[in-house]
């Protein structure tokens, strides 16, 4: 032990190799120990200094020079007759000349490098390099750290009372890669800010360059504002939608071209003019031609034929008469039938008809709201819904839109369509209909919506109300043969290079066709086999086995399209007593069920089978009760309902 005068420093760490300069009195004191104090708290390890010179400062006082040795923890107190407190030290001196041990060697190497990349970072004079390589003691490099800046008083003392040489580096070295890793985001972060700036001063004189050429070749920012305007002031939009342009309009001209908010207004003010406000399409009025023109599309639909001349008829006379057209009349047609009816190509008939544009909106699978009111502007890539583009892309404020497939509308967590559509749908309300991205009303008044349906059932029965409902029945043979003689086979020779004198083909194996080829409400499949038959014919006139002109007659009908797939056997089956016929009506069309009824001897009671749903099962139990309530009208004697066993079986009871 070593009795030294006790030196505090107030919130400050002197570490061995460290000269400094303190304003104390230590008298003829040689060494003392200068012990860090925070708060009146002293801590637990100090360093032990030799005073090497002594200084009188301005004023009279005294200062000391110290340079601190090693290590010291302080013991017991003395206060002397001098006044003066003296510790009892324990000195702890690294050991100078030791060859490392191989951790020791490897903290060291890493501690170097962490400072020399700290050192680069900073750009610090190479003197400082210099200065870290000439300690060659791990215990004296890793005090070295008490010369950094970035330590806080709690860092230095813990440092301080780290005695033992390993673990001193191992927390030097912690703190330096503190201060590598924030001097590398700061770098970073700066690196980031520069080259972001010189980006925009980049882009600030090339946007000054392209204003001056502009102003050249009268292409300025003011022009394009005048476009604009002029643009407006050619459309004509209604006062209100007016008024939002030339608000949008102001807007462009305060945040100028350079704003990147800028290319929002001109893509928004773009739309807002690709509406056609005020152009309407020319009707022709004329039920007697629209007539002729659907009856030259199509075959039978005398229902929807019959709709559309009076709807025709209805305006005519309106406009001769002079009464003003009423916004709340428009005329939501649905037409509601299984496919390859025609309900779709009957719209472009329709459009024709009447002198209209025509577009076909596909709504089947569609389940986000914003397809049909559009984004709000708020969101990027904002779009207006369909209908807007839809009429964008007629031209006009009166086309014919056709809503294809609204009984498949799907609704999810984006919202649902079929809500959307009771406003477009509602002639009550489509004269305001306000699309969320335009924001401003748009009048569908005059538009003729026709929607597309296969079955009822799925429509929303809010949206259902709103329609005007044309059932589609399925054609009947001798429709489905007019309808192959007057359109598909024209249509069919064309598409297979053939011409009409080239192939002859007569009713009699169109109806075969029909019957023994095709069951649908509809004629897909029967243009489908159609072109099967036309395409051989055309292999055949081709590759020279036969010469035009073709006559088709049965064989060569089954030659193409092979073995009969559908036979007429109502009759054969129902001449078998305990089989009767049943009809089941689908989306799709229809079909005829056979129920088969037989009675045996046994147990009494009744037998289901053929997967029956829940109201054919009920049938049957009525059909028996039926019989046994009226059994004696019937001529059958009651007692053998006791003997008998009843089976009703439907063989297509489980085909959907």
């Amino acid at each position: 032990m070593t009795r030294l005068l006790l030196v505090p420093l107030d919130d400050a760490v002197v570490f061995p190799g460290m000269s400094v300069t303190l304003a104390v009195d230590t008298a003829d004191e040689e060494r003392v120990l200068l012990v860090p104090r925070h708060a009146n708290e002293f801590a637990a390890v100090g360093t032990v200094a030799t005073v090497s010179d002594r200084v009188r400062l301005p004023g009279g006082g005294r200062a000391v020079v110290v340079e601190g040795l090693h290590r010291g923890t302080a013991g017991a107190a003395v206060t002397e007759p001098n006044g003066r407190l003296y510790v009892d030290v324990e000195e702890h001196t690294d050991p100078v000349g030791l060859v490392a041990n191989r951790e020791t060697r490897e903290l060291e190497r890493e501690y170097r490098a962490v400072v020399e990349e700290i050192l680069d970072l900073l750009d610090a004079d190479s003197r400082i390099q210099s200065f870290l390589r000439g300690i060659t003691e791990p215990g004296a490099l890793a005090d070295a750290t008490g010369y950094s800046p970035d330590l806080n008083y709690e860092q230095r003392v813990e440092l301080l009372q780290q005695v033992d040489i390993v673990e001193r580096l191992k927390l030097a070295l912690s703190y330096q890669r503190e201060r590598l890793a924030e001097l590398q985001v700061r770098k970073r972060i700066r690196d980031d800010v520069e080259s972001g700036a010189e980006k925009q001063q980049r882009e600030y004189f090339l946007r000054k360059q392209m204003d001056s050429i502009r102003r050249e070749l009268g292409e300025d920012d003011a022009s394009v504002v005048e476009e604009y305007r002029g643009r407006i002031a050619e459309a004509d939009m209604p006062e209100a939608v007016r008024e939002q342009a030339e608000k949008e309009l102001g807007r462009l001209e305060r945040v100028g071209e350079q704003s990147g908010e800028s290319s929002v207004i001109r893509t928004y003010l773009d739309w807002l003019l690709a509406v056609p406000w005020g152009k309407r399409s020319e009707e022709r009025l004329d039920p007697q031609h629209a007539r002729e023109v659907l009856d030259a599309d199509h075959a039978g639909l005398d229902d929807v034929k019959d709709r559309i001349v009076e709807y025709i008829a209805v305006k005519k006379l309106r406009q001769e008469r002079g009464i003003v057209e009423d916004k709340r009349s428009g005329a939501i047609l649905t037409l509601i039938g299984p496919p390859g009816t025609g309900k779709t190509s009957i719209g472009e008939s329709i459009a024709r008809a009447t002198g209209r544009e025509f577009i076909r909106i596909a709504l089947g699978g569609v389940r986000d709201e914003a397809e049909i009111r559009g984004h709000r502007r708020t969101y990027i890539g904002a779009l207006p819904g369909r209908l807007v583009r839809a009429l964008r892309d007629a031209g006009t404020m009166n086309p014919v839109i056709m809503l294809d497939e609204v009984d498949k509308v799907g609704a999810d967590w984006r919202g649902d369509p079929s809500s959307a559509l009771l406003e477009v749908l509602d002639p009550a309300q489509n004269h305001s209909f306000r699309d969320h991205y335009l924001d401003v009303e748009v009048d569908l008044s005059g538009v003729m919506f026709i929607a597309t349906a296969n079955v009822a059932d799925t429509i929303p029965g809010p949206l259902l109300d709103r329609m005007e409902v044309i059932r589609f029945d399925g054609y009947t043979t001798s429709e489905k043969v007019a309808i192959a003689r007057g359109y598909l086979l024209p249509r069919q020779l064309e598409r297979n290079g053939l011409r009409e004198d080239e192939v002859h083909i007569d009713d009699e194996q169109l109806r075969t066709i029909v019957t023994e080829y095709t069951r649908e409400a509809g004629v897909r499949n029967l243009e489908r086999e159609i072109g099967t038959l036309l395409r051989k014919t055309a292999t055949q006139i081709a590759s020279g086995a036969r010469s035009a002109p073709v006559e088709l007659d049965l064989e060569s009908l089954r030659d193409a399209l092979g073995r009969q797939k559908f036979f007429q056997e109502s009759a054969i089956r129902t001449a078998v007593p305990g089989v009767a016929t049943g009809l089941a009506v689908t989306g799709a069309g229809g079909d005829v069920l056979f129920v088969e009824a037989t009675t045996m001897a046994g147990t009494p009671g009744l037998t289901l089978t053929g997967q029956l749903g829940d109201v054919m099962k009920e049938s049957a139990q009525i059909a028996l009760s039926y019989v046994r309530g009226h059994a004696d009208e019937l001529h059958i004697d009651r007692g053998q309902f006791d003997e008998h066993n009843f089976h009703v079986h439907v063989p297509a009871g489980a085909i959907p």
